[in-house]
């Protein structure tokens, strides 16, 4: 069974622009707001994260897979071209922030686990945006799906864990 990953952007800042796709991103904590992100550490944007230490997190709306695929690195496109195309913002940290996605997310590294070939990052977040637009973007069995916030919550209900399965202990 394939996993439904959402799709995020990460970006570190400074003189250098870099970015990427990324598909695997969870929150941590309410109190104090945290998340957990995982990066190859083979990517253009790992040294500059590393080094500023700030990175911010977008969470695409179900129209923005022409952005979500630029920044995935097909075509070759690196770099600040990866940003081109685009509105962006800045907020705490200076690092970009897509102007319109389902959330814009401003974070502070606050550590990192290097494991194997990726690093997780734990970052505090500094400043939150929110749009009003439900449809977010996810990657299922290889393709971008719409997550619509609305009409696949009564999917979900349906298509729910059997009653069996819920009470199990592990």
């Amino acid at each position: 069974m394939t996993s439904v990953e959402l799709c995020g952007s990460l970006w570190a800042r400074g003189d250098s622009l870099g970015g990427m796709t990324v598909t695997s991103l969870s929150s941590l904590s309410v109190e104090p707001p945290a998340l957990i992100v995982s990066i190859n550490r083979a990517s253009s944007s790992w040294p500059l994260v590393k080094r500023y230490g700030f990175f911010g997190v977008n969470i695409l709306t179900s129209d923005q897979v022409e952005i979500a695929e630029r920044f995935t690195g097909k075509g070759g496109l690196k770099g600040a071209d990866r940003f081109a195309g685009a509105e962006w913002t800045t907020r705490a940290s200076g690092v970009p922030l897509l102007t319109g996605a389902l959330a814009a997310i401003d974070c502070e590294v606050e550590d990192i686990v290097e494991r194997h070939s990726h690093a997780i990052l734990i970052g505090r977040v500094l400043d939150l945006q929110l749009s009003g637009r439900t449809a977010a973007l996810a990657y299922w069995q290889g393709r971008y799906v719409a997550v619509d916030q609305d009409e696949d919550a009564a999917k979900l209900a349906e298509v729910g864990v059997p009653a069996r399965h819920a009470a199990r202990k592990f």
